[in-house]
């Protein structure tokens, strides 16, 4: 009943399900990856965001280089800013506002120099490509909190000068030209004292985990429904080829011709009848040879003959 089943054309039908579910299975499968990678950012704002500052005495290697787990740890510094290697990074977003952000070196009292986020500040109105003020930070000794990220990764592209194209803490160590921890960042939220005017301070990152959940369901579904859709086709065609095989079997009881599946679906079809020189067309003959076998049953059932049914 479906030996049609090992023909080429549903052996490649076949083939091409087995593709579409194998794509949709590595579509959920990447939407569950970034579902865990979502929940493991959560977990870090959840147990390092509001947590109590360590000093930097016992914060010093996470600057050099920051575990994942690590992220968000705040840190409490002591220590002078060194304003005159002020830069901004260019191409940044806070609260779907394209602006910059302030880093500026920050040389603690045990000796060490780090970088500090200090904000963000919008696109300037008067200069293009710059924001229109900096703001100065703090002068003297400063006690500043912060809350560590790790170095963003080289981006292929340029900056002008005084700029950065992202927070690659290496490249910007190469233009100080002294000592500085490169592993990590600290972002501001609290200096003391505090300066008359500061840059805007970054918004908290969002504890969702998106749709990805949802998506990976869908996908894995989309991989299951691709068989249930190639099972229905297959029955549809067993059946098909069943209805055949008695049409032929009750014809041949007629001596008729077997009106078959096919030919019914093309009589459904929407025909040219004529040509334009005015004779029938291939399938108006059909057609007509079709209504006369039809006829030609009608009237065998109608006169009782054996096997017209």
């Amino acid at each position: 009943m479906y030996r049609f089943l090992a023909s080429t054309r549903w052996i490649g039908w076949l083939l091409l399900v087995c593709l579409f579910a194998t794509a949709f299975t590595f579509l959920g499968k990447w939407q569950m990856d970034r579902r865990e990678g979502a929940l493991t950012e959560i977990s870090h704002v959840q147990r390092n965001y509001d947590a109590e500052p360590i000093p930097f005495a016992q914060a010093e290697r996470l600057f050099e280089e920051l575990p994942a787990e690590g992220k968000w740890t705040p840190v409490r510094l002591r220590g002078s800013y060194v304003a005159e290697d002020q830069v901004v990074v260019r191409n940044r977003i806070s609260g779907s506002r394209p602006g910059y952000e302030v880093l500026v070196p920050f040389r603690t009292l045990e000796g060490a120099t780090v970088i500090v986020d200090r904000g963000f500040l919008p696109i300037g109105n008067d200069n293009a490509g710059r924001p229109d003020a900096v703001p100065a930070p703090p002068t003297g000794t400063v006690e500043v909190e912060v809350r560590l990220k790790a170095a963003e990764p080289k981006l292929d592209r340029g900056a002008p000068e005084g700029q950065l194209a992202s927070i690659d803490l290496s490249a910007y160590a190469q233009q100080l030209g002294y000592p500085v921890s490169t592993g990590s960042y600290g972002l501001m939220y609290l200096e003391d004292p505090a300066p008359a005017t500061a840059p805007t301070q970054l918004q908290r990152p969002e504890e969702d985990e998106g749709p990805h959940l949802s998506y990976s369901f869908q996908w894995f579904a989309f991989g299951v429904l691709v068989f249930i859709g190639f099972g229905y086709a297959a029955r549809q065609q067993a059946r098909i080829n069943r209805e055949d095989r008695e049409e032929r079997a009750a014809a041949a009881l007629r001596g008729e011709e077997p009106v078959l599946h096919q030919a019914h679906r093309l009589r459904k079809r929407p025909k040219k009848l004529v040509r334009r020189d005015g004779s029938p067309t291939d399938e108006a003959t059909e057609d007509a040879y079709l209504d006369e076998l039809e006829r030609k049953a009608a009237a065998a059932r109608d006169a009782g003959v054996p096997g017209a049914n």
